[in-house]
């Protein structure tokens, strides 16, 4: 397996999908990446192939689960393994009632003996790494004096790598967006976990914006776990493999990174998906840049079209004409006709 980074892309609903995992590596080679939660139950019953399926390029990649019945995890998490997946992490941290309608997600953090049984299962089906997300806390547990024998209970039933939102979670008076910013930090608390459990792999997550943060806050743990800032910014991330490995390749452009992804949006086209679902990742690529306004009113012109057939007709004839005038000069002057003829075909992109 692929050494386990400092860096990692927090698991997000609507955000870590394929498309935007593929778009992620297009930024950073290291940073391990993580699935949108899937529920155990709808890969047991759902399409798995469109659920699970990855392209090549996304490892090191991991598949976060979320469920409460401990056969379910083990079988989902033998089905995620065999297509290739380098972890398997539990969703202990999830707020939402949806979820904790399901009896998974934070809720579990109130039920330890459950959440065991469940990374139990999990670390005996599999034989790449189980990892667990996890909250500070939920509603009135105190995390001083609760927090600790929870990871302990975990840690005796198998699990080692524990990423922590430095957070309590409130079940009840907090939406999940509130949930992510209301109750305050406490970095310190999971420094803690780390000194006093160093056999453990701990990873701080919560609050991150950017990478010098990250830097800032790592210390001696073992790795830091970036959110939504990662898409409300995610050029910042073509620096991430030099400040965190020490990478001396040059990052590339955004304007490289865009052609790239324009070929694998008129690849998958030609398997159905639309190209919404992929180009909407690159909106905030040139955040920052004289133009970017205009960018995202082309990019987001072109990602109307009703169906695939429709957007490949559509097509600028070069690139450029997407982007803001200040970067056009580093894009490539190919044509997007050659472009469609000869993109890959590869049914497993």
């Amino acid at each position: 397996m692929t050494a386990r980074p400092g860096l990692s892309i927090a698991p997000m609903m609507g955000y870590t999908d394929r498309h935007g995992r593929y778009f992620l590596r297009r930024l950073s080679r290291f940073a391990r990446l993580y699935s949108e939660m899937i529920p155990a139950q709808a890969i047991l019953h759902g399409d798995r192939d469109r659920l699970l399926r990855l392209d090549a390029c996304e490892h090191p990649v991991a598949l976060q689960l979320g469920g409460g019945d401990a056969a379910a995890l083990a079988e989902a998490a033998r089905i995620g393994a065999g297509y290739g997946y380098d972890e398997i992490n539990l969703n202990l941290g999830c707020p939402s009632a949806r979820v904790g309608e399901g009896g998974f997600g934070a809720c579990l953090m109130k039920q330890p003996r459950q959440a065991a049984h469940c990374v139990r299962a999990l670390c005996d089906a599999v034989s790449v790494p189980v990892s667990v997300k996890c909250r500070i806390g939920v509603d009135e547990q105190e995390p001083q004096r609760d927090f600790l024998p929870f990871i302990d209970r975990l840690a005796d039933a198998g699990c080692r790598i524990f990423i922590v939102h430095a957070r309590k979670a409130w079940l009840q008076g907090l939406s999940p967006k509130q949930n992510r910013t209301l109750p305050p930090l406490d970095y310190n608390l999971v420094h803690d976990l780390k000194a006093q459990r160093p056999g453990l792999a701990v990873h701080l997550n919560g609050g991150i914006e950017n990478l010098q943060q990250a830097r800032a806050a790592l210390g001696r743990l073992d790795g830091v776990m970036i959110g939504r800032a990662a898409f409300a910014d995610p050029w910042m991330l073509t620096q991430a493999d030099r400040l965190w490995h020490g990478a001396a390749a040059a990052p590339p452009t955004r304007a490289a990174i865009l052609e790239d992804m324009l070929a694998y949006a008129v690849a998958r086209a030609r398997h159905g998906d639309m190209p919404r679902a992929i180009l909407r990742h690159c909106m905030t690529l040139y955040r920052g840049v004289a133009g970017s306004k205009a960018f995202r009113r082309r990019l987001s012109g072109l990602m109307r079209a009703p169906v695939p057939a429709d957007w490949l007709a559509s097509l600028p004839a070069a690139p450029d004409s997407l982007v803001p005038a200040p970067a056009a000069k580093n894009l490539p002057p190919a044509a997007f006709a050659p472009m469609i003829c000869h993109a890959p075909r590869n049914p497993d992109l």
